[in-house]
């Protein structure tokens, strides 16, 4: 067994078959049949299940994915920490939620790219769920995700404290009024941190949800809500200049019920690269200005 059987297993594991495998490592099937075949004869263990629709993991390959994994992990982060010769530069990749995108880091990453110049920085905006995950498999170098988080593989710092208020159309008066006995909830996709927080509040609360109208945007959620289609739960600071306007009427929630912290994640194990580090080191800076305003 090696690094590149290790490639090739893990490849063919997650793909779900030989061909989609060769595709992906630039080869052929031929090629990638034999080598899991090798794998397999020198473990003296099945890898795999075949059947029509592909291959599948035995019990055996299951055992092995996690460490091929890791080898595949380690690989890249040594190939990385050999280039890096301390001075920030290549591709950092920093996924964000959208609400702590727009309120939270245009400064930040301004400021990042200007002092850093040889850095490409790539921004990717998700859901909590859908970056804790880019983070684990090492799609992204880090993110800024609603927390606590508490996941032993990850490290995890805190970055922010909001406000979470509840939004609703313009004529409406009250928090009580807002909420009622039966809602409809305004909100992003599944996986979003402030929708679980929002359903979680109203199920606390004995309050029924009667339909989710999802969307993809924040301008979405507020249009809909201005329109009195439902309503919505976000931080108060990302929401107070569509409040000034109007469109819509923003209620405050009990403190216990509204406090939530946006942490910022890394692998734990990963690699800190150059580029990582003044970033870490930037946005560090940018929060304790923050809070000494």
């Amino acid at each position: 067994m090696d690094t590149a059987d290790l490639r090739v297993f893990e490849a063919v594991a997650r793909l779900g078959g030989m061909n989609r495998a060769a595709a992906e490592l630039n080869t052929v099937q031929s090629n990638v049949t034999a080598r899991i075949k090798a794998l397999e004869a020198d473990i003296g263990l099945t890898l795999f299940e075949r059947h029509s629709r592909g291959v599948s993991l035995t019990a055996a390959g299951q055992r092995l994915l996690p460490y091929a994994d890791r080898a595949g992990r380690l690989l890249a982060d040594a190939w990385r920490a050999v280039r890096d010769d301390g001075v920030p530069s290549g591709v950092l990749t920093v996924g964000s939620l959208e609400t702590t995108a727009a309120l939270r880091l245009t400064h930040l990453l301004a400021r990042y790219v200007a002092e850093n110049p040889e850095v490409d920085l790539v921004l990717r905006t998700g859901t909590t769920r859908e970056l804790i995950r880019e983070v684990l498999e090492q799609r992204v170098d880090g993110a800024f995700v609603c927390g606590p988080v508490a996941h032993p593989e990850l490290l995890e710092t805190v970055m922010f404290r909001e406000e979470l208020v509840v939004l609703a159309a313009p004529e409406v008066a009250s928090l009580d009024a807002a909420l009622g006995t039966q809602v409809r909830i305004v909100v992003l996709r599944a996986g979003c941190s402030y929708r679980q927080m929002f359903e979680t509040l109203l199920a606390r609360r004995g309050i029924e949800i009667q339909r989710h109208l999802e969307f993809g945007t924040l301008e979405a959620i507020f249009g809909c809500v201005a329109a009195g289609l439902g309503i919505s739960l976000l931080p108060r600071a990302l929401i107070g200049g569509v409040c000034v306007t109007g469109r819509v009427s923003m209620h405050a929630l009990p403190a216990v019920e509204a406090r939530v912290e946006t942490a910022f994640i890394r692998r734990r194990d990963g690699f800190e690269s150059s580029a990582l580090k003044a970033f870490l080191a930037c946005a560090a800076d940018a929060l304790a200005t923050a809070q000494a305003a």
